[in-house]
C-alpha cells in the first residue's frame, strides 16, 4: 500500500525530480489556463445569447454570462502572471492551483447546469465529457486531480439527486463515476507521461551543459579556454552594442611564472593560477570584463568601454586585487609578491573584423609592457597615445 501510495504521489520518478519537474510545468499550466478559460469565454457567450432568443429565459442566460465573467477575469488575472514570470519575479505555486481550482470549479458549475438543473428530465452525457476533460491539459499533482474530481462528482450527485426523478438516478451515478475513474486514470497517465518526457529533457540538457562547460571552461582556473575566448571576441567584434563605442583587447602574463614553478614547485604554481583566475573571474559581475585563460600563465581579456582615453580604472583594479592577494614571490625581479604584465588594445567598435590581426596587437602591447620592466600595463590603439599604467600611479 506505501509503495503504492508513494508510486501515485510521486509518479515513481522520485521526489526531487517530481519536484524539479512540476516546477518547470507552472509557466505551461498558466498558458493552458489561459486557452482553456479563453475557449469557455466563448462558449459561454455564445450560450447566453442562445437562451434569450430562443428561449426568452433571462436566468439561464444569466449563468451562462456569470461563466463567462468568471472565466474572463482569470484571463485578466493569468496575463498579468505571465508578466510576472517574463518579468523574472517569482510565481508561488499556491496561485497557480488556486487559479486552477477556479477555472475547474466554474466548468464544473456549468456542465452541472446544463446537465442537471436546466435539464432535469434528460441524461447529463455532456457533463460526463466536461468531467473526463476538463483537467487533461494540466500538470497537476494526482491528490488535486483526486479532490478535484471527487468533488465535481459530490456535487452532481446531490445535485441529480434533488433535482431529478429517481429513474434518473442510477444512470447519473454510475455514469459519473466511471466519467470520474477515467478523468483520474487517464489524467494520470497522460501528466506520468508528460512528467517523464520532461525529466528526460532536463536531463539532456544538464548533460549537454555539462559537455559544453567542459569544452569551454580551464579545469584549473575556472576562466573561459582558449576555445571560449576566440567565439567570444568574434562574437564581441561583430555584434557590439549601439552603447558600447570602444572595445578593449588585453593580454596578461604572470611575471617571472617559470622561476615561480623552479622555486615553489608546481602545486604552487597551479595554486598561483588559481587565485589569479578567481581575481579574474570576479571582474565579470564588478566591471563587465570577459576573462579567459589561452596559454600556461597567460590570460586574455575583453570589455567595452564608452570613452577611449584611458584603461585605468580595470587595470587599477585588477593590480589593488594581486597586491591584496600578496603571493609571495622569491624569484620575481620587480615585486616580492607575484605580479602581471598587461598588454591593451583599444579599438572604435565597427573599424576592424580581423580577430588575428587584433589579437596580435593586444599580444605585441603584452610584450612591450614585458620589455619596459614587467609588472605594468601598456595601452595603444590607433586613434589613442600609447601610455604606461604602473601600480604606483593606477
Amino acid at each position: 500500500m506505501q509503495k503504492m501510495i508513494y508510486s501515485w504521489r510521486w509518479y515513481t520518478l522520485g521526489q526531487e525530480q517530481y519536484h524539479e519537474c512540476m516546477s518547470k510545468t507552472f509557466t505551461n499550466n498558466l498558458s493552458s489556463l489561459h486557452l482553456a478559460n479563453m475557449i469557455i469565454v466563448i462558449l459561454a457567450s455564445c450560450y447566453s445569447v442562445f437562451p434569450i432568443i430562443v428561449e426568452n429565459n433571462f436566468r439561464k442566460a444569466g449563468i451562462y454570462f456569470i461563466t463567462a465573467l468568471v472565466s474572463f477575469f482569470l484571463i485578466v488575472i493569468i496575463k498579468y502572471k505571465l508578466k510576472q514570470i517574463k518579468q523574472e519575479k517569482q510565481v508561488r505555486d499556491l496561485t497557480i492551483y488556486i487559479l486552477t481550482i477556479i477555472y475547474y470549479s466554474n466548468i464544473m458549475l456549468f456542465g452541472i447546469f446544463l446537465g442537471v438543473w436546466s435539464n432535469p428530465g434528460n441524461f447529463a452525457v455532456n457533463f460526463m465529457s466536461f468531467l473526463i476533460c476538463s483537467l487533461f491539459l494540466f500538470n497537476n499533482p494526482p491528490p488535486l486531480n483526486l479532490c478535484l474530481t471527487l468533488g465535481a462528482m459530490g456535487v452532481f450527485i446531490t445535485s441529480s439527486v434533488i433535482v431529478k426523478s429517481p429513474q434518473h438516478w442510477s444512470f447519473d451515478i454510475s455514469n459519473v463515476s466511471i466519467a470520474g475513474s477515467l478523468s483520474l486514470l487517464f489524467g494520470w497517465q497522460i501528466t506520468r507521461l508528460r512528467l517523464e518526457s520532461m525529466l528526460h529533457t532536463i536531463k539532456l540538457e544538464e548533460e549537454r551543459n555539462k559537455y559544453f562547460n567542459q569544452s569551454t571552461v580551464d579545469e584549473l582556473t575556472g576562466l573561459r579556454n582558449r576555445r571560449d575566448f576566440m567565439q567570444t571576441f568574434q562574437r564581441y567584434l561583430s555584434n557590439y552594442r549601439s552603447s558600447d563605442d570602444w572595445l578593449c583587447i588585453a593580454m596578461a602574463d604572470i611575471d617571472f611564472f617559470k622561476n615561480y614553478n623552479d622555486h615553489y614547485g608546481h602545486l604552487k604554481g597551479d595554486d598561483c593560477l588559481r587565485s589569479i583566475g578567481k581575481i579574474l573571474n570576479s571582474l565579470k559581475e564588478s566591471s563587465s570584463v570577459y576573462s579567459a585563460r589561452v596559454g600556461g600563465e597567460e590570460f586574455a581579456l575583453l570589455w567595452f568601454k564608452k570613452e577611449a582615453d584611458r584603461a585605468d580604472s580595470v587595470v587599477s583594479k585588477i593590480n589593488q586585487l594581486i597586491k591584496e592577494l600578496n603571493i609571495p614571490h622569491a624569484g620575481s625581479d620587480v615585486a616580492k609578491y607575484v605580479t602581471l604584465s598587461i598588454g591593451i588594445h583599444i579599438i572604435k567598435c565597427g573599424t576592424m573584423n580581423d580577430m588575428q590581426v587584433l589579437y596580435n596587437l593586444a599580444d605585441k602591447a603584452l610584450y612591450m609592457a614585458k620589455n619596459d620592466g614587467r609588472n605594468c600595463a601598456i595601452v595603444c590603439g590607433n586613434d589613442i597615445t600609447q601610455y604606461k599604467i604602473t601600480p604606483e600611479n593606477s
